[in-house]
């Protein structure tokens, strides 16, 4: 199962705030922090896209406010927050900098990863960030979000980052090793290696948030192996509290592993051609026929005629010159900007249009062909 780890392309690792911060000191746990950069890095020299996604804003930042122990009141939460993440943003900058790995810090917040337009900005700003080498440390903007529209756990948004990005792997670093049939110190407990499939009977081995620090518990992450396994993306629950986890997790340290269906991996693809409904058209030429069924994406170059009215992130109908409907995507340009880069090598988008978009009109993540080619 280590090699799910070891062969992944993309990961997104999640830390919690016991582990980061000292419950004691209120500080980040640099020493710990560093091992952690050494795996990331090594990693990222096998040539891994990673991302983190970490908790720690609010824990940092209630001591530097003189903020009493136990649960904030939103308002506070949300003041903990824009202290902390100033702290939290720098010692992540810092350790990676040892590595000479670039750190970006993005804030989100639920419609983020849930609205189509700011799904696909989102996820167009983290995958240039990647192909520049950097590494995106993401944490849910807890200074503005509301009960009403947030995540509520780091558990759940990096499974939601997982999907969004179509990583292979999320990794959710713990103050607990993986799932017990029960709670650990109970007589009886067993620890459960791998879960193929979430049953009822596995929600049921959940149980209540046990950190002092964190917001998260088991049944956050059983909720976030939901979402990642939906997505075709394995995921794998270990303890952080020693030094080089990932390594550990690499050497066969105890873990469990949730295995994503091979069934799973195109579930986003199928929701895009089975579920959205075509809202416009666009009509390419042989050239584009035959590169997207290479797995290639649809650059502005191949369109030769644009339908419909349509907005950034609507799902279209790519049809050949005979009319027949050979895919569907999510269109990265308004119809009107569409219509006027149609025929257009990439490197014209920014003269014509005004600004520069992406280089294709829907990519070949955002595409699903529909006459049985690949």
């Amino acid at each position: 199962m280590k090699q799910r780890l070891q062969s992944a392309k993309r990961i997104v690792v999640k830390i919690g705030s016991a582990l980061l911060v000292d419950a004691k000191t209120g500080e980040v746990k640099a020493q710990w922090l560093s091992t952690l950069i050494d795996d990331l890095a090594k990693a990222k020299a096998r040539g891994v896209d990673i991302i983190i996604v970490s908790s720690g804003a609010i824990a940092l930042g209630r001591r530097s406010l003189g903020l009493p122990k136990g649960k904030l009141r939103l308002e506070e939460s949300q003041a903990a927050a824009a202290v902390g993440q100033i702290a939290l943003a720098q010692a992540w900058s810092e350790a990676l900098r040892t590595k000479k790995i670039v750190a970006a810090q993005v804030l989100v917040t639920l419609t983020d990863t849930e609205e189509r337009r700011r799904h696909l900005n989102a996820r167009a700003t983290l995958t240039t960030l990647l192909a520049q080498g950097a590494i995106p440390v993401i944490n849910e903007n807890d200074t503005v979000a509301t009960s009403e529209i947030r995540y509520g756990d780091n558990d759940r948004l990096a499974a939601r980052v997982a999907s969004m990005m179509s990583a292979d792997c999320l990794v959710l670093l713990s103050d607990i090793d993986g799932l017990y049939s029960a709670p650990p110190d109970k007589a009886g407990s067993t620890f459960i290696p791998q879960v193929d499939e979430i049953t009822p009977e596995i929600e049921a081995m959940a149980g209540k948030p046990v950190s002092g620090v964190g917001s998260g518990g088991m049944i956050t992450k059983i909720e976030a192996g939901k979402i990642a396994l939906g997505a075709g993306c394995n995921m794998v629950i270990a303890s952080g509290h020693e030094p080089h986890p990932l390594e550990r997790i690499l050497k066969g340290e105890r873990c469990t592993w949730f295995m994503a269906p091979l069934s799973a991996l195109q579930s986003r693809k199928r929701w895009i051609a089975g579920t959205l409904q075509p809202v416009g058209r666009l009509t390419v030429d042989d050239g584009a026929r035959g590169a997207l069924g290479k797995g290639k994406s649809l650059l502005p170059a191949g369109v030769k005629k644009v339908s419909g009215t349509f907005a950034r992130g609507d799902t279209v109908s790519v049809v050949d010159l005979e009319g027949v409907e050979i895919a569907r995507g999510l269109v990265a340009y308004d119809s009107g900007d569409a219509a006027r880069i149609a025929g257009l090598k990439s490197a014209d988008i920014e003269q014509t249009i005004g600004y520069r978009g992406r280089d294709e009109i829907i990519h070949r993540d955002d595409l699903v062909m529909t006459n049985g080619e690949r």
